[in-house]
């Protein structure tokens, strides 16, 4: 299914010429192959109809998601320049392609979409927070991301960057980092790492008082991540309920089921 495509040197050289990189929108270019490869290998172990492409740039992927059959596919491009260059090399990406920032994207299905993409690393975790205002339509993600993002999204309890993204992220998704990009896979060549990452939705959520509370709690916690639960989140409890235990820890060391779990025991008209 991925057809031909021109030596990763002459490729990137040819596309140089056409566009230009900008850097301001955290442009920065997939040519390995085989990396896009095993990209495009992960996306088709989870069955979809619709799929939305994010900041397809020079159509690295692109050129192979297009020839997946049976789909719907759109993508989403801020750069004006990155749209036409891809129209004018792949006319049929006409009508598919929404010139437009992917934060301010409304759902471009009516129907469940999976989310796929070399996402700007300048806006890697707000992506990710738009994704959650779709999770209801969104049963799958697949993403690059700066390798940081990706590790704290699929990082567990314990680990010194499990935080808000982590728990937030992890109630509704189950996460997996797949594998490693190095910087040599990109032109320019970005300064940080890169990861890739899928998110599933989970079968069963867990039970909370409402999501509301929940974030309200995670936040709180890591708003002040050095202090015991206890003094972070002092103003969500009973002083009776702040004398368990689980409160002379660090929200860190918190599993995202005992964050559920404690939402029942939150007290105010601001978390139901």
């Amino acid at each position: 299914m991925y057809g031909k495509a021109l030596p990763g040197k002459k490729l990137i050289c040819i596309l140089q010429d056409m566009y230009t990189v900008k850097k301001s929108l955290g442009q920065h270019f997939l040519k390995d192959e085989k990396i896009i490869k095993k990209i495009v290998d992960a996306l088709m172990e989870k069955p979809f109809k619709n799929l939305l492409e994010v900041g397809p740039g020079g159509g690295a992927l692109t050129k192979y998601l297009m020839q997946i059959p049976g789909i719907n596919f759109k993508a989403v491009e801020l750069d004006l320049e990155k749209v036409d260059f891809l129209v004018n090399a792949h006319p049929a990406l006409k009508d598919k392609i929404i010139h437009n920032s992917f934060l301010n994207l409304p759902e471009p299905f009516d129907e469940p979409f999976t989310v796929i993409g070399n996402f700007p690393y300048n806006i890697s975790t707000q992506i990710l927070f738009k994704i959650l205002e779709w999770k209801e339509n969104v049963p799958c993600v697949i993403g690059m991301f700066q390798k940081e993002v990706a590790e704290r999204a699929a990082s567990r309890e314990g680990s010194k960057v499990y935080g808000v993204l982590s728990v937030l992220i992890q109630y509704y998704y189950d996460v997996e980092y797949l594998f490693d990009v190095g910087n040599e896979c990109f032109t320019p060549q970005p300064k940080v790492k890169s990861g890739v990452i899928r998110l599933t939705s989970v079968k069963t959520r867990l039970p909370v008082k409402s999501e509301r509370a929940f974030r309200i709690l995670v936040k709180t916690a890591f708003n002040q991540r050095r202090k015991t639960m206890r003094n972070a989140v002092k103003s969500l409890f009973s002083q009776d309920i702040l004398k368990d235990e689980l409160f002379a820890r660090r929200a860190e060391t918190l599993s995202v089921k005992e964050f559920a779990d404690l939402t029942f025991r939150m007290e105010g008209k601001t978390v139901v």
